[in-house]
């Protein structure tokens, strides 16, 4: 069986802030990362090979060079093969031109089984790279997925929602979108830090997996994203202190009732 894993590189959203005057995501010294999601969906394809003798796991990103720092995790934390997409003609792709060229990338890979998603990236919350890519594919795509089992040429899978669940039955190959509780993902082994040192990779470029350049960048993306900015601060709130329980609900009801809004 074979496993294609799409990551991306994010930045420390912990660390992220706006600049005030143009309204644009600082990246300067912040830590990129990568994207907490994508962790799971690894996991979830590590596990399955653990389960399935002669699985192997392809991770596959798109990003400027740095961003191989992830597949060199990727392979710490036992991945077989990795590609990185790293070319200026991808400079700029929203959710649609990325898919594309995901989708391109990977059918220039043995044909995989299983091609797994983070269900979202924490710097775009869309959810929409996973889906998008299966379209291109022409493959069916599961979210939220959180768990899995192969038995042949299907996988059943457990899709979770906030009030409940549901188990589906999907034809190989498929494609999923992995929420957070599907598992835990594991950290690198020493053996996999030694394998992901010596680790060369060589960019793939746009030319090399056949990608349309009038489907790549900035120019063909159909999204626009007009403005950033950060919520405004919160004002301080009223204190009430010092009197008897009853005493204050009483003022609250009081008060909501002044605002009309009981």
């Amino acid at each position: 069986m074979h496993i294609v894993v799409c990551a991306k590189q994010v930045p420390n959203t912990t660390q992220v802030r706006i600049n005030p005057e143009t309204n644009t995501l600082v990246r300067e010294g912040v830590e990129s990362i990568m994207n907490p999601f994508d962790e799971n969906a690894l996991e979830m394809a590590l596990q399955l090979k653990e389960r399935h003798p002669g699985t192997q796991v392809t991770v596959l990103t798109m990003g400027p060079p740095q961003a191989v720092d992830i597949l060199k995790e990727a392979v710490g934390r036992g991945a077989d093969e990795v590609m990185l997409l790293c070319d200026k003609a991808f400079a700029g792709s929203d959710t649609w031109a990325t898919s594309y060229a995901l989708s391109m990338a990977i059918g220039k890979l043995p044909k995989p089984d299983l091609v797994l998603f983070g269900k979202q990236a924490i710097d775009g919350d869309t959810a929409q790279v996973g889906p998008g890519v299966a379209d291109w594919l022409g493959m069916p795509c599961i979210t939220c997925a959180c768990k899995i089992e192969i038995a042949g040429n299907r996988a059943l899978v457990e899709r979770a929602f906030e009030d409940g669940y549901e188990k589906l039955e999907v034809a190989l190959p498929c494609a999923l979108t992995v929420l957070k509780e599907a598992n835990v993902p594991r950290m690198a082994s020493l053996r996999g830090k030694m394998a992901a040192k010596k680790l060369q990779v060589a960019p793939t470029t746009a030319e090399m997996v056949g990608a349309d350049p009038a489907k790549l960048g900035l120019s063909a993306s159909p999204t626009r994203v007009m403005k950033i900015f950060s919520p405004p601060p919160k004002t301080g709130g009223v204190l009430w202190q010092g009197e008897e329980p009853a005493v204050m609900a009483q003022r609250l009801v009081d008060l909501l009732r002044e605002r009309k809004l009981i």
